[in-house]
Parts: C-alpha cells; sequence; structure tokens
C-alpha cells in the first residue's frame, strides 16, 4: 500500500481566480441617503381630494391635472412629503387630514400602469406609516406618486 499523507492547503497565488464576491443584501430600514453628496431625483406626484387617480389616467403622453414636482431623496418618508404637500396646498393643513400614498408604475405585461398602495399619514397625528420610505417600498426613480386626501369628519375618532 502507498503511504497517504495529508498536506496542508497551499496560499493561493495572487493571480488565481477567486470566486465573485456576494455582496449582501442592503438592509431596507437601515438606507439613508448622504444628502450633502447625493443629487436629488425628481418626484412626480399627483394629488386628488378623496381618491386615488385612476391607472387609466397615466399615460406615456398624459398625466393627470395638479402636478406637484418635488426634488427628494430615496430615504424620504412619507411624513416629509406629507410635510411638503401641506406647504403648497393650504386646504389640507386642517389637523385631522388623511394622506393616502401609492406609487404609480408602468406595467410591461399588461401595458398601462398600475397602482400600489404605499401607506397612510394623519396630519397633526404620529401613526405606523410615517417612517415608510420610498426606497423601503421599492420606489423606482421614474414612477409617480398619487396621494388621496380627505379630511376626517370632525368628531370621529382616529
Amino acid at each position: 500500500m502507498a503511504d497517504v499523507r495529508i498536506l496542508p492547503p497551499r496560499s493561493r497565488s495572487p493571480f488565481a481566480k477567486r470566486e465573485p464576491r456576494m455582496e449582501p443584501e442592503p438592509d431596507m430600514d437601515n438606507f439613508t441617503v448622504d444628502r450633502e453628496k447625493t443629487c436629488p431625483m425628481l418626484l412626480r406626484v399627483f394629488c386628488s381630494i378623496g381618491r386615488h387617480h385612476r391607472a387609466e389616467e397615466f399615460s406615456r403622453n398624459s398625466v393627470p391635472s395638479g402636478e406637484l414636482q418635488i426634488y427628494t431623496w430615496q430615504d424620504c418618508s412619507l411624513r416629509e412629503l406629507m410635510s411638503l404637500i401641506r406647504e403648497v396646498n393650504p386646504e389640507t393643513r386642517q389637523k385631522g387630514t388623511l394622506f393616502s400614498f401609492a406609487t404609480v408604475y408602468p406595467d410591461p405585461r399588461r401595458g398601462g400602469f398600475r397602482l400600489k398602495d404605499l401607506g397612510q399619514t394623519c396630519s397633526g397625528r404620529r401613526g405606523s406609516d410615517d417612517n415608510i420610505t420610498l426606497h423601503s417600498r421599492k420606489f423606482q426613480i421614474g414612477d409617480f406618486i398619487d396621494v388621496a386626501i380627505s379630511n376626517r369628519p370632525r368628531g370621529r375618532p382616529y
């Protein structure tokens, strides 16, 4: 029988082929942007009183009226968006006004656009959706934001 010896592994040559390193997925909750060094993106926001716009109202050549153009970053929260909308729409400054956010994105399978709910905030009150960011909901540059604004009837609890 032959004498078998186990040798320690040899050190790798610096020119040896290496396996590609897999980068870990970024944590959606802890994503932040250095706003001093990163250029903001243009966010096209469409507000409507009482309801969201229908997906059919969006097309390549036309969008609903009343567009707001906001420059912001991917780590922008729904509360931050709400405050920016309140700055330009005086009728939304009333305490208890609800803001329901949806993203409008192109649907390559069916054609046209689709709406996906992002969350809801309330003016003057803290809520569970306040800290949801665009990045955490997989918002992509080029998508639209649709906001349904409604005033809560007085006398009802939140």
